[in-house]
């Protein structure tokens, strides 16, 4: 058993060794001359005036949030669209329902106007 697993944990410690190295490196060999030009936050081209003043819209969060979670359930229809005929009438059965709670899920969003973002 641990045979089986052996080359992947040797691949992660090899990759974290080397994302160790070049971080550690880059902070070692990097220049290091802070001014306060440097130091300001720096935005698409323009001079930030702060956060303090501006509320982000909740639009944006609930937007990315959706987008986070139908990509996610989205996902899952891979694994099944490759175990297609091996599953037979119950995986697709079990599929079709997951599919209709997706856009059952989908049309109560776009109800409630959470897809719209000019509101």
């Amino acid at each position: 058993m641990v045979q089986l697993y052996l080359p992947m944990f040797v691949v992660f410690l090899l990759s974290a060794a080397i994302a160790g190295t070049m971080f550690f490196l880059g902070h070692l060999v990097g220049k290091k001359n802070p001014t306060t030009e440097k130091m300001m936050p720096f935005e698409c081209g323009n001079d930030t005036p702060g956060a303090a003043g501006t509320r982000p819209s909740v639009k944006f969060y609930l937007t990315a949030i959706l987008f986070v979670v139908f990509d996610v359930e989205v996902v899952f229809l891979y694994p099944w669209a490759i175990k297609f005929r091996e599953l037979g009438w119950s995986g697709f059965g079990t599929m079709s329902a997951f599919v209709l709670a997706l856009l059952i899920a989908l049309v109560y969003c776009w109800k409630k106007g959470a897809l719209e973002w000019d509101r």
